[in-house]
């Protein structure tokens, strides 16, 4: 049961990497935490290291989503090139800080950090105008200097503490310049890749300071059993999706959008 959920859950993955801009963090992160305590036990080296284990192997799920999504949307022609560049730069150079960041801090503080900012996260969405109404008639604007620098290395910083890829970031900041939901979302995908690349690379390479031996399994905090599972079920999920590409309302997209965020919420406040 425990490999047949890790499946599924992959393809859920696959599916909201190429709908919403989720390169899988949203339901990797929740479903490896709480899998990892039930299986292994509050008090086992798993168990005491879950989160880190979950933030992980998140991160490097992301980097099979999120580069097979951005193929997908390329193909379609969603990708906007100015819009990525040099945005994408300064989210790699966030994501290496953050990465750094989580190692020194406890699981514990990882999982409310999730909760707050999933929290800060949907409100926003819900009171800021212009995520679940695209304006009328309204022409895209370019992102700033200040947006593209302090906005992408606080995106990367964020999204690599948490492992959650930098979606709810770049979709909400991208959606405010006047695109799409399928724009948006779709950009979300190669945005995602440099968190992934940081994120699993500190992630190995810093868990040699950890004083739990996770076992053959494992390189650094990265549940390589749980990353092939979750990945084989993601491009499942990536298949069925991709004839679904453009073809969502913008208003149902956004509020779909909004919707996940808050199922997450609720499943990691559960405690």
């Amino acid at each position: 049961m425990f490999y047949l959920l890790l499946a599924l859950f992959g393809c859920m993955t696959g599916i909201s990497a190429v709908l919403f801009g989720f390169g899988g963090g949203f339901v990797v992160v929740p479903l490896l935490y709480w899998m990892l305590l039930g299986s292994q036990g509050v008090d086992s080296a798993a168990g005491q290291s879950a989160m880190h284990i979950a933030v992980a192997t998140s991160t490097c799920v992301m980097i099979v989503n999120a580069l097979v999504a951005s193929r997908r949307h390329q193909r379609a022609g969603n990708l906007i090139r100015h819009y990525l560049w040099p945005l994408g730069g300064y989210i790699g150079l966030g994501a290496m800080l953050g990465a750094a960041v989580a190692m020194w801090v406890s699981g514990e503080v990882i999982r409310h950090a999730f909760i707050a900012y999933l929290g800060v996260t949907i409100v926003d969405c819900l009171l800021r105008r212009g995520f679940l109404e695209q304006a009328e008639g309204r022409t895209a604007r370019r992102l700033g200097a200040r947006e593209t620098c302090l906005g992408g290395t606080g995106i990367g910083l964020v999204a690599t503490f948490l492992g959650v890829g930098g979606s709810v970031m770049t979709v909400p900041l991208l959606r405010r310049c006047g695109l799409s939901m399928t724009q948006a979302t779709s950009m979300a995908n190669p945005l995602s890749v440099p968190v992934a690349l940081a994120g699993t690379a500190t992630y190995m390479a810093l868990a040699s300071f950890s004083r739990f031996d996770l076992g053959p399994w494992f390189i650094g905090y990265v549940d390589l059993l749980a990353f092939s599972l979750l990945t084989l079920g993601s491009l499942l999920g990536i298949r069925l999706a991709t004839p679904w590409i453009g073809r969502i309302p913008d208003r149902v997209h956004a509020r779909v959008y909004v919707g996940l965020l808050l199922v997450v919420l609720l499943s990691m406040c559960l405690k």
